[in-house]
């Protein structure tokens, strides 16, 4: 049941985030951003340095 319940959780907050969890995402742990679409949201992340694995994934807090 607890499983069920911690998909749930990283479902709704992938929907209302519009991001992507990771496989086992808990409450707390970090997102991934999602792709850039166009040349200027690409220009805007190479600004971005924390949790920066490659300029297509950036990983965030989630507030």
């Amino acid at each position: 049941m607890e499983e069920i319940k911690r998909v749930l959780t990283a479902l709704q907050t992938a929907d209302s985030n519009k991001c992507s969890l990771p496989v086992n995402w808990h409450k707390g742990d970090l997102a991934i951003m999602p792709p850039p679409k166009t040349v200027s949201d690409l220009e805007a992340r190479d600004a971005i340095t924390e949790n920066k694995v490659d300029f297509y994934l950036i990983k965030k807090t989630l507030a």
